[in-house]
């Protein structure tokens, strides 16, 4: 049996403020859908014969209607082509308590008839077999412990034995991703048993045993995987051969370093319009990065806002990446670090982790009356050193 592995899709993750003039949706939302889309049709054209989706369906657990569109316009396009799909729920869309809904319900139904569809969601373990192989579907657990009790249910075949399963791996915990209900996958539970393992969660693609993979995500998500690998595996389950499968999703491009050194404000902003112009205009919907090295806080203070606004609308984002001379330590700039509004930024953090409601107001007031306090702290410091 040929499968398809991919996770980590996060259809309705919206950023970067950039509107698509056509449908008035944010922008890097839209590309996120039509890549996803593009990509299935990309896997229907490979012929596996079914595809395993290990997680983070969606952003959140209450999915946008869009989201939901894209997702059952896809497993319509699965169905008539023949494929099955294999799913588990992931942190972001997992349901955090036994009595809120699971977004997979919608789709469940929407698939029911077909037999189709195979989800494990709500901390519930699910064996599926098709063929000769058996496909054991763990989901993100609400609680660590979960995850064992799960595998202590598992009753291995005598033919092939699939883990698929949302976590991270035990020898990638100093690289957590630091998102809600992220919980470390037991070595063990790794077992060499399975002939193949396919994980979801860690956004780069990546081998972490013999026998198991990360797909890695679609979509760049963030600039701190601006070096990881973005795609699909084809596994053989046969010979047990994995290999890489590009996918569409948005660039992320590194434009490069400027030495900074000596440099004016203007010399910088002239620097970074060459950088852009340079890439050509194939970057217009590409997220993109430029290392300012070496520059001093006051020139980067100084840096002129309206033409970097003007350098922006010409990409989907531009993230400059600050080594100052005397603080050598990574800033990501802005529009301007200085008029950073840190209680909005506590607030939207908030919303990102998508707590229950009543906790989420709890969290943002008690976290903006705590921010607030300090912030007027330091600055009746800052005066009285004045």
């Amino acid at each position: 049996m040929k499968i398809v592995h991919v996770a980590d899709t996060h259809l309705g993750l919206s950023a970067f403020n950039r509107v698509d003039p056509k449908t008035g949706m944010n922008l890097r939302e839209q590309l996120i859908y039509d890549n996803f889309l593009a990509a299935i049709d990309r896997i229907i054209d490979l012929h596996p014969d079914a595809l395993v989706h290990a997680g983070d369906l969606f952003h959140q657990v209450k999915p946008k209607t869009r989201a939901y569109t894209t997702a059952l316009d896809a497993l319509g396009r699965l169905r008539d082509a023949g494929i099955p799909v294999l799913m588990v729920a992931g942190n972001h869309s997992m349901a955090k308590t036994r009595y809120t809904a699971s977004p997979f319900e919608v789709l469940e139904r929407a698939g029911y008839r077909a037999n189709d569809l195979y989800i494990a969601h709500h901390n519930r373990y699910r064996r599926v077999e098709l063929d000769d192989v058996v496909f054991h579907l763990i989901p993100n657990m609400l609680l660590p412990e979960g995850y064992r009790a799960a595998f202590e249910e598992i009753e291995f075949s005598s033919g092939t034995d699939v883990l698929v399963t949302h976590g991270l791996a035990s020898v990638l915990s100093d690289r957590r991703l630091r998102t809600v209900a992220e919980h470390e996958l037991d070595a063990t539970i790794l077992s060499d048993r399975f002939d193949y393992i396919a994980l979801g969660h860690f956004h780069d693609q990546v081998q972490v045993t013999d026998n198991a993979w990360y797909s890695g995500s679609l979509e760049y998500c963030n600039y701190g995987e601006i070096s990881d690998t973005k795609g699909g595996l084809v596994v053989d389950l046969a010979s047990g051969e994995v290999r890489h499968v590009d996918l569409p999703h948005t660039p992320m491009i590194n434009l490069g370093r400027i030495n900074c050194d000596g440099l004016s404000a203007r010399e910088v902003v002239d620097g970074i319009l060459d950088a852009v112009d340079r890439a050509g205009k194939g970057i217009y919907q590409a997220i993109c990065q430029i290392t300012l090295d070496g520059i001093r806080r006051e020139t980067l203070r100084a840096l002129d806002q309206k033409a970097l606004a003007e350098v922006r609308s010409r990409v989907l984002d531009l993230k400059l990446q600050a080594l100052t001379i005397d603080d050598p330590s990574r800033i990501l700039y802005e529009d301007s670090l200085v008029g950073l509004d840190y209680v909005a930024e506590f607030k939207h953090f908030v919303e990102m982790e998508h707590l229950a409601p009543g906790d989420e107001e709890f969290v943002k007031k008690t976290g903006t009356d705590v921010l607030r306090t300090v912030i007027a702290r330091h600055k009746e410091g800052e005066n009285a050193a004045e």
